[in-house]
């Protein structure tokens, strides 16, 4: 099991799992947009057999810290931040980096930016230098207003139907998926853990996403794993994502659409595969 542990990076507390300590060298592992860092635990799990893997909660989600100004820290510039703070505090002088959406995107700019030279390997999971708008929108239209229930079980089914594309998940991985992103309301109701301001990134910064400039800057290997049916990562997207800057490998994972769960044997093999120089 991964250990528990918070840093203050940038003046806010950030909450992360550890998992693999003993080994020298370092993954990255980072969450989606209104996810936490317990997504990774399975991969994460898996990983730790020969590296250290770093699984962060990003402000404003999960255990670590609500951001008192939304406006200027829920945006790229500022989670890019965050990560060198955690990567100097942790001694971290080099590292593999595997992102899901949001966490592909810090990774993609952080490479091109402030970590360039630091993150020697890239995996962005179903992102890309540019999203699809009606996807944006979908994921504005339940992120920005997160529903509340009664029950915990209530939460578990929205879950299941509004996260159905990241493929297949067992029983226990929706009830583990459920229980480490949930937090009481005042009123007693349940509701995903989260800062709902966290949207506030699409207004405030409406083209934080579009990264092409960085990553035609790019010159690490990466590795883009695209759900067969996203809507986020267009297939135009990720052909220009081959024939452009780094030359990404993109892998098409059958039975997703956005994004891939990183939870299945094949997936594991694909960035531990990469991750160990031999794709």
């Amino acid at each position: 099991m991964g250990a528990s542990k918070y840093l203050v990076c940038e003046g806010r507390e950030l909450h992360y799992m550890e998992w693999g300590s003993g080994h020298a060298e370092t993954v990255i592992a980072w969450h989606g947009l209104a996810r936490t860092g317990r997504d990774m635990d399975p991969i994460a799990e898996h990983l730790a057999q020969r590296w250290r893997v770093i699984c962060p909660d990003t402000i404003g989600r999960g255990l670590s810290q609500w951001s008192p100004e939304p406006t200027a820290e829920y945006c790229l510039a500022f989670y890019e931040k965050l990560a060198v703070s955690l990567l100097d505090q942790l001694g971290v002088a080099q590292c593999l980096w595997l992102g899901t959406s949001m966490g592909g995107a810090i990774g993609l700019k952080a490479a091109a930016g402030r970590l360039r030279g630091r993150i020697r390997r890239l995996v962005l999971n179903d992102i890309g230098p540019q999203l699809a708008a009606p996807a944006v929108e979908r994921i504005r239209s339940y992120a920005g207003s997160p529903p509340a229930f009664a029950t915990v079980g209530e939460l578990e089914r929205f879950f299941r139907t509004v996260y159905a594309p990241y493929g297949w998940l067992p029983d226990a991985q929706w009830r583990a998926l459920t229980e480490s992103s949930v937090r009481r309301l005042p009123d007693g109701r349940v509701t995903p853990h989260y800062d709902p301001a966290m949207v506030m990134q699409f207004t405030h910064h409406p083209d934080d996403y579009l990264q092409w400039d960085a990553w035609d800057s790019l010159h690490l290997p990466v590795l883009c794993l695209r759900g067969e049916r996203s809507d986020l990562l267009l297939p135009e997207t990720a052909e220009a994502m081959r024939q452009r800057g780094p030359r990404a490998v993109v892998v098409t994972i059958p039975g997703c659409g956005h994004a891939p769960a990183l939870n299945t044997p094949e997936q594991y093999a694909l960035v531990e595969r990469f991750f160990a120089g031999a794709a």
